[in-house]
């Protein structure tokens, strides 16, 4: 089993986190704003932000390194482990997938119109994991 490594624990990591948290909503907000737009790749590389930026808040913390790719696909597994529930390492792996499309494009529209409830739930159900 793969896990994210520890971190020391620093007394700034809360804010650090709330920020992560909101940066993380907004990216939805921006996700939504930008498919009813048209514009399906900004769309596509904002879900992957908001994903991004929800582990991380976690990540932060919990003390987890969460300063790379690798390190936040770890988090996203730790987390899923933890909750016993391995939807959420998959939904993880949906918003890396709309990471992917920002720089090929070869999600079609309906596509993303599909996962974009995956990322969403992702992003809501980590931050909800937040003390």
């Amino acid at each position: 089993m793969a896990t994210a490594p520890m971190l020391p624990q620093y007394g700034k990591n809360a804010m650090v986190a709330l920020r992560h948290d909101e940066v993380a909503r907004n990216f939805l907000r921006d996700a939504d704003r930008e498919f009813a737009a048209g514009d399906s790749l900004q769309a596509s590389e904002k879900l992957w932000g908001a994903a991004t930026h929800a582990i991380m808040a976690l990540a932060q913390q919990r003390g987890w390194d969460s300063r790379s790719h690798r390190a936040l696909k770890l988090a996203a597994r730790r987390v899923s482990e933890e909750q016993a529930d391995d939807t959420i390492r998959l939904k993880f792996a949906v918003a890396e997938k709309c990471h992917i499309n920002f720089y090929h494009g070869f999600l079609e529209d309906y596509e993303i119109e599909e996962v974009r409830p995956d990322v969403h739930d992702f992003v809501n159900r980590v931050l909800g994991l937040l003390e």
